[in-house]
This record gives C-alpha cells, sequence and structure tokens, in this order.
C-alpha cells in the first residue's frame, strides 16, 4: 500500500497524474468526496488492527455498495467487500475503495505482495 500511495504522489502511477491525500475523519464525507472528484478511500490494515478498523455490516458493505453502483470497485485488498461473509456482527475488514483503476493498482500492488513475501498481514 505504502508503495501504490508513493506513486501516485510522485507521478509514477500507472495514470501517470500526481495525486494529493485528502482526510477528513468520517467516512461518509470522505467517501462523499471521492464519489465526488474520484480518487480512493483506503483505511488498510496495519501491524495493530491486523483484520483492519472499519466495520463490515455497516461501515464498509453500505459504502462499498455506493461505491460500486457509482461504478467504482471497493476490495479488502485480497476480495470485493460484498463478497465478505460475515463472521459476527462485528468483524472488521481493511477497506479501499472509490475509482476503479486506481483501486485496481492497490489490488495488484497486494497480489504482486503475496506473490513474493507471502501474507502482508
Amino acid at each position: 500500500m505504502q508503495h501504490v500511495h508513493s506513486t501516485w504522489r510522485t507521478g509514477q502511477s500507472k495514470a501517470g497524474e500526481r495525486y494529493t491525500s485528502r482526510y477528513v475523519g468520517s467516512m461518509v464525507a470522505d467517501v462523499h468526496r471521492t464519489l465526488m472528484y474520484g480518487g480512493v478511500f483506503g483505511y488498510p490494515a496495519d501491524s495493530k488492527n491486523t483484520n483492519g478498523k472499519l466495520r463490515l455490516l455497516y461501515e464498509a458493505a453500505p459504502m462499498s455498495f455506493l461505491i460500486e453502483q457509482a461504478g467504482g470497485l471497493s476490495s479488502t485488498g485480497r476480495e470485493r467487500i460484498m463478497d465478505v461473509v460475515p463472521d459476527n456482527v462485528h468483524q472488521r475488514v481493511p477497506v479501499v475503495m472509490g475509482s476503479r483503476n486506481e483501486v485496481q493498482e492497490v489490488i495488484d500492488e497486494y497480489e504482486k505482495w503475496d506473490g513474493e513475501q507471502g501474507s502482508i498481514l
């Protein structure tokens, strides 16, 4: 994820454009901005929150539905969020959603990393 983010900031991504980061602090506001202006909303897993931080049933899945209905893509990095079968009501998942091409870059990076290093987490 860090590699993709750095290529976006320097303009070395597949699109060849430079991107800046924005963070409002509210998932709904950040996803709304992504829907209006394009880009990616990401809340990936990290070493402290290995399953991600956003809850599947009442944060990730509803916003994923909206993003996909608008023509975007939504993923955990390894699978489509709308395909995740919940284990419990409060299950958490990593989230990457937004413009189809940019999210696909993140998914490709996850696949590359998994192939070279094994599991990211």
